[in-house]
């Protein structure tokens, strides 16, 4: 309903602040919204009354009133509303609610002006502990006021009432009285909890002086007009009880005596004091509005408020109020009750807490040595304050004061110690302390290369308190506000405050990502190590390093290292290992230094970065400047034994390593060495069989030399027949290449079908091994080739390779398609032999099967039909080089097949 009405509004309050959608509190006729400035962002609250709520209620008398008459009424009550406003307005005090906006009137008849942020009426605080009261004490219902920010966002109001709050804000309600009745010469006529606010800060606040009245016996006159008695005395059923003369808190001066003065106030503020210790918390009056019920209250003592009869207050009362403070407020005459600033002078409030409250709000005006003498022994006491106290009263106040750079050391350390106390400290911190930081630490432009010894001493307590600051705050406002504040610390020019800062780093580690970690905290601290002059700062940089490879200490504030910790249980934002390898190492290798403490301090860092780099950077990059550092003549016998310790664990480590790495590449490059040359040497390898047998027809053809038909066997019998498919289990064995000598002698040569392995001296790994990258025929390097001869068209080489000439007869088994060079040889047992001898190798057979060319290498006979040389050596040439060490090795150990035909008959001679 009233967010409606807000929306209705066309104001100057409506269009610079934003408003929240509900209420906070109800004070009186009063909505209090929760408001914010759109410029600053500065909040207010925002007190909205509507007309509509005058109007008389359904069958109730005003409903009978004439129109007119109602009216006039209306207006009145109107004009008492503004009257209250403009008096905030005029009126400038500590304990005056402070006026944001004025008064405004709209044109849908609403009202509404601003103030300074208030949390509720004391009335409301009163009712609330009632409600809290009746349901079972403070826990059993959750507080009522929670409440929406303009912002949008859900909190719940901490209301708190104990005996400081009461008597803070008593004291502070006195000094409002005392300011209106001596300086502006005021009596306010309606002193009640619903005219007394609390703000944020836990103040107490006076308002409601739509009553309020120059007295009797003013002697100027004034523009404020008179209060009227006789008028406000008289209750109109017609307008709301909130808008009339509460009577109950009313002196008997107005009622019974019709008298106007600074008095009266006194004994309203003595009720008040009542209804803060009554249960429940209301006065001990019951007049109903009516005169005639209080005069007749009156006029009996036991049904008026007296000592005797204990002021009829259901609960005790204190000692200090019961014996010297009420007697003198609450009294028939005016003449026996004190004034204001004898109430503040009372015992009820010589504690050293009521007056250090008071001295905090004196403060701006004490003299530097006072305000340092309270800061020094405010830390004894701080335990005694209520939390709520402590939070809205005393934290906001020394928070103001941290401009005073010279009392900055000493606040803060106040604030910490305020801000761990508090349960809602954390939010305590992110609201009111990261702010002040921010503000007091992080320079201007314009200030930004002065020195402040002052501010210096005031980061060092920061510093040293960057653990409760971590645990207070999340990782984004740690970056964001925190760490600026750090990196201060670490570019200043004072050794203790470098210290302090690096020393803070295994805390900020846990905080902070690892992305900032290595690109805004590590380049300062390398920088700050790479040029400092101090070794204590050199140490401490090493120290930081250790961290930053994953150590932990076993205390944040001095970080001492343990060597042996176990990194599992080291901090997460660590950096990496080419950091560490590219960074961290070069910082090391160009340390001048050789002081044992900085040595030693070193060596933690490389125990630590042994355990992240590989062994290689170990070997070539760590173990060299480890031992360059361990020959520095200024260490001690037990410092060398430490480094030369870590320096055979390292070497242990690569040593180990290297090791198993070399039997795992050893394990598999070995075998396939073994296989491939113990293969090679077999007979079949080498001249091998494709297990044709030449017939004794063919052999007559070709002693005779008669021409062979174009539809007969050559020689060999059908082994160049065109055969028909078959798998590759029942195929023949692979043709043999036999490069060979010009001549050998029977005693060089393979005898008896068995090979050796001195006529592959000079052919080399890769060519054994074809299936090796860079495997060709360029591995045979004494294989040259002669031109090749002058042949007729029948001919069947045309081809550029060496002539190819039949075999000459041996002791071993002719192959096939045998290809003769000249090979220097060399034994594979290293020793070179002069001798020329034969070698071959095993190639699969040519996938064509109707490949007619003859193992010889000689010109087919007349008329047989030519299929083309050069084809026939671009396919079949190359592809058996290529293979003749895969596939073709495949068949070297099959067993030697009885030799037949031309074979058998070559043998013999």
């Amino acid at each position: 309903m009233f967010s409606s009405a807000l929306k209705s509004f066309t104001s100057n309050i409506s269009a610079n602040y934003t408003v929240s959608t509900t209420p906070s509190s109800i004070c009186g006729a009063w909505r209090v919204y929760d408001g914010k400035k759109k410029s600053t962002g500065k909040a207010v609250s925002v007190f909205v009354f509507e007309r509509k709520s005058l109007d008389p209620q359904a069958g109730g008398f005003g409903a009978r009133s004439s129109t007119s008459a109602l009216k006039k009424v209306h207006e009145e009550v109107i004009a008492r509303v503004k009257k209250e406003s403009n008096l905030l307005a005029r009126l400038r005090h500590p304990s005056i609610l402070e006026l944001a906006e004025p008064i405004e009137d709209t044109r849908s008849g609403g009202l509404m002006f601003a103030t300074e942020p208030v949390t509720a009426s004391l009335a409301g605080l009163l009712q609330e502990k009632d409600d809290q009261e009746k349901a079972g004490g403070v826990a059993g219902r959750p507080s009522r006021f929670v409440v929406e920010d303009a912002d949008g966002q859900l909190r719940r109001r901490e209301l708190e009432i104990d005996e400081l709050e009461i008597q803070k804000g008593l004291l502070q309600v006195a000094q409002g009285l005392e300011f209106l009745h001596e300086s502006a010469g005021l009596v306010h006529g309606n002193l009640t909890p619903d005219s007394v606010y609390i703000n944020a800060k836990s103040d107490w606040k006076i308002a409601g002086l739509a009553f309020a009245g120059p007295p009797d016996t003013a002697d100027a006159a004034s523009n404020i007009p008179p209060i009227s008695l006789s008028e406000v005395l008289y209750h109109d059923p017609r307008l709301p009880r909130t808008l009339q003369l509460n009577m109950d808190y009313t002196s008997p001066d107005f009622v019974m005596d019709t008298n106007i003065s600074s008095a009266a106030d006194m004994f309203s503020l003595g009720l008040v004091i009542l209804a803060l210790y009554n249960s429940p918390h209301t006065s001990p009056l019951k007049t109903n509005s009516n005169i005639s019920t209080y005069k007749k209250l009156f006029s009996s003592p036991s049904s008026a408020p007296s000592p005797t009869n204990k002021y009829l207050c259901s609960r005790p009362l204190p000692k200090d109020l019961l014996a010297s403070v009420l007697p003198r407020l609450i009294t028939r005459r005016p003449g026996q009750r004190m004034n204001a600033r004898e109430f503040q002078q009372s015992q009820f409030f010589d504690n050293i807490m009521v007056s250090s409250i008071r001295f905090l709000d004196a403060l701006p005006a004490k003299t530097p040595n006072e305000k340092s003498q309270f800061m020094r022994g405010l830390p004894k006491i701080l335990a005694q304050f209520p939390r709520s106290v402590l939070e809205k009263k005393v934290l906001p106040a020394l928070l103001e004061e941290m401009k005073d750079r010279d009392l900055l050391f000493l606040i803060l350390q106040n604030v910490f110690k305020i801000v761990k106390s508090l349960p809602s400290g954390r939010r305590v911190f992110t609201e009111k302390v990261i702010p002040k930081l921010r503000e007091t630490f992080i320079p201007t432009k314009s200030h930004s290369n002065e020195r402040d010894t002052a501010k210096e001493a005031g980061l060092v307590v920061v510093l040293e308190n960057i653990v409760l600051i971590s645990e207070n705050c999340s990782g984004k406002e740690f970056k964001d506000d925190i760490l600026p504040i750090l990196q201060i610390g670490l570019e200043s020019h004072t050794h203790s405050i470098v210290d302090k800062a690096l020393s803070c780093l295994p805390t900020i580690l846990a905080v902070l990502d690892f992305s900032t970690v290595k690109n805004e905290v590590f380049p300062i601290v390398a920088a700050v190590f790479s040029k400092t002059s101090s070794l204590g700062i050199k140490i401490r940089g090493l120290q930081a390093f250790v961290v930053l490879c994953g150590g932990r200490s076993n205390d944040g504030s001095t970080m001492t290292f343990d060597a042996s910790t176990n990194t599992s249980s080291s901090s997460t934002a660590v950096l990496d290992k080419y950091t560490v390898q590219e960074k961290i190492i070069p910082l090391l290798k160009a340390m001048k230094t050789k002081e044992p403490a900085v040595m030693m301090a070193a060596l933690a860092v490389f125990r630590q970065i042994g355990k992240m780099v590989d062994t290689d950077f170990l070997a070539t990059e760590c173990l060299p400047i480890l031992w360059s550092f361990s020959l520095s003549p200024l260490l001690d016998v037990q410092q060398f034994k430490e480094y030369m310790t870590l320096i055979k664990t390292l070497s242990e480590t690569i040593e180990t390593e290297h090791m198993r790495k070399l039997q795992e590449l050893s394990s598999s490059s070995n075998t396939t060495r073994d296989n491939d040359l113990m293969n090679v040497g077999s007979t079949d390898a080498i001249f091998g069989s494709n297990g044709n047998d030449v017939g004794e027809d063919a052999f007559e053809r070709l002693v005779l030399g008669r021409g062979a038909a174009s539809n007969t066997s050559d020689m060999l019998g059908d082994s160049l027949r065109p055969q028909p498919q078959r798998s590759q289990s029942s195929q023949t064995a692979a043709p043999v290449f036999a490069w060979s000598t010009p001549t050998t002698t029977s005693g060089q040569s393979t005898a008896n079908g068995t090979g050796s392995l001195n006529g592959f001296g000079q052919i080399s790994r890769s060519t054994l091994q074809p299936n090796k990258p860079g495997s060709s025929l360029d591995t045979f390097a004494t294989l040259t080739p002669t031109p090749p001869p002058i042949a007729g068209p029948g001919s069947s080489m045309s081809n550029g390779f060496g002539s190819m000439t039949p075999m000459q007869p041996a002791n071993t088994q002719s192959s096939p398609w045998s290809f003769n060079s000249n090979l220097s040889t060399t034994s594979s047992f290293g020793q070179t032999s002069n001798a020329q001898q034969q070698s071959a190798f095993s190639i699969p057979s040519l996938p064509n099967p109707a490949s007619s060319f003859s193992s010889f290498s000689i010109a087919p006979p007349p008329g047989q039909n030519p299929i083309s040389a050069q084809s026939q050596h671009g396919n079949g040439l190359g592809r058996g080089i290529s293979s003749s060490t895969g596939n073709g090795l495949s068949g070297l150990n099959r067993p030697p097949q009885k030799k037949t035909g031309l074979d058998a008959y070559e043998s013999l001679l």
